[in-house]
């Protein structure tokens, strides 16, 4: 068996999100389509993140294996051409050891969300931003949003059919930058809980239009419904994943 990692950009709009199931076409089942009509096969293929429906992604990883060896321009080209007419490209490929494992090897996952910040609506853009047309006060939510940072119980975030074992979690980056009328969120850590990133955007919107939320007071009541609404899959999308090897070659 040879260990193949990809890199992918997909739009989410008219997916059900990464994970194959009945309802519609995913990501996971289109790569797995493609690789199927170029090499006969039909690997599982495991990312470094399972985004949910309507969710897009710059830079996913994910891995498979196939019972034989062609080159990565072989299968990158393939996998592209099968793909054409799809949301999703292969933007890189590359043969990897046999216990690298996209999800599990992974040390750090990067998000970001984009807000558009005007009274028109977005056209260009539409099912690629969150529209909120009342101003927001980004001073207030940059407040908030350093309370966010660090080893928290995250349960009032968590959406309530997650499946992880423990709702505690380590948020290393939380940005908020305005750039004319776009406001974009910025999250990092090793991993994050199930809607924890659009429940946390949810939550810094309402304190940016000036609802009465308390981070602190959020953290303990440890209930979903002590934060705020979750924020819509379309202004979501998952940057990139780090793994130590990335680490251990910037300083090669």
């Amino acid at each position: 068996m040879t260990r193949y990692k990809i890199t992918l950009e997909y739009d989410g709009t008219d997916l059900i999100g990464w994970q194959q199931n009945h309802q519609g076409p995913s990501v996971q089942s289109l790569l797995m389509d493609a690789i199927e009509k170029f090499c006969g096969v039909r690997p599982d293929i495991v990312a470094a993140g399972r985004t949910d429906a309507g969710v897009h992604a710059l830079a996913m990883v994910a891995h498979f294996d196939l019972p034989t060896a062609p080159t990565v321009q072989t299968v990158m080209r393939a996998m592209n051409f099968y793909l054409a007419t799809s949301p999703v490209a292969v933007l890189g490929c590359e043969i990897v050891p046999d216990d690298f494992h996209a999800r599990f090897s992974c040390t750090g996952r990067n998000y970001k969300y984009v807000v558009l910040n005007r009274g028109a609506h977005p056209v260009l853009e539409k099912n690629r931003v969150w529209w909120v047309p009342r101003k927001l006060n980004i001073t207030a939510m940059r407040r908030a949003a350093k309370q966010l940072l660090g080893h928290h119980d995250f349960t009032s975030f968590r959406a309530t059919q997650c499946q992880a074992k423990s709702p505690i979690k380590t948020l290393d980056t939380c940005q908020i930058k305005r750039s004319g009328d776009y406001v974009v969120f910025e999250f990092s850590a090793r991993s994050f809980l199930h809607h924890q990133v659009r429940n946390m955007v949810g939550t810094l919107v309402e304190i940016g239009l000036g609802k009465p939320y308390d981070i602190d007071e959020i953290f303990v009541a440890c209930n979903r419904s002590a934060a705020g609404p979750t924020a819509p899959a379309c202004g979501l999308y998952f940057v990139s994943a780090e793994y130590a090897t990335d680490v251990d070659d910037k300083h090669i």
